[in-house]
Parts: structure tokens; sequence; C-alpha cells
């Protein structure tokens, strides 16, 4: 998952955090322009989601890139390096134009302008 961001959303990452007592491993990235920062962890006995299932809570993240061309070209990127696009790009009912490809661990990753 956090390579996924650095190669294909420009995130920076910090050294992992590693709490041997509780087995808690986690990264922070943080996110050009704008200052949004994520943080992925990893614990022992944690339950893999089912991408075939609705998920509930934490569904999808959605990036703007600025404009069409750059969602287009990130879309082909992504279903070139193996992810499963699963919508789009297109315009949405609501007006947006966007793409959604599901990304590691089952999260969808929308791209949007």
């Amino acid at each position: 998952m956090r390579q996924f961001f650095l190669d294909y959303f420009k995130a920076v990452s910090n050294e992992q955090y590693h709490n041997p007592r509780t087995g808690l491993r986690t990264y922070i990235l943080t996110f050009p322009n704008g200052g949004a920062r994520l943080e992925l962890m990893q614990q022992p006995n944690t339950i893999n989601a089912d991408p075939s299932k609705p998920n509930i809570g934490f569904i999808h993240i959605s990036f703007a890139l600025g404009n069409k061309e750059t969602v287009d070209a990130k879309t082909i990127e992504l279903r070139d390096a193996g992810y499963q696009v699963i919508s789009g790009p297109r315009t949405t009912g609501d007006g947006y134009y966007e793409s959604c490809i599901l990304g590691p661990e089952g999260i969808q990753i929308e791209i949007t302008i």
C-alpha cells in the first residue's frame, strides 16, 4: 500500500514506526499540494477486507489531478501496471470527471480533476 502511493501519487513517507510490544507498524504519508496525510497501519491479527463485498467505513480516497488529460493518463498508467479500472474515465451524473481503480488491499482509488 505504501509503495503504491509513493509510486503513483508522489507521497513522501516517514521511516516505519514499529512498536515491538503490540506489533503495530505504521507509516505516515504526506501528499504534495495541500498537506494531506495518510497513516497506514498494520497490526497482527488484522482481518483483510474482501474487495468483492461492500465495505462499511473507509471506502475510497480521491485524488484531484487538475485536468482531464492527467486523469486519463493516470488511469492508463495504473491499468497498464495491472490495477483494475472499476469505472471511467467519465463524467458522472453529478458532473465530476473521474475514474476509479481498485488499489492495494481492495481500496477504491478515485482519480478526478
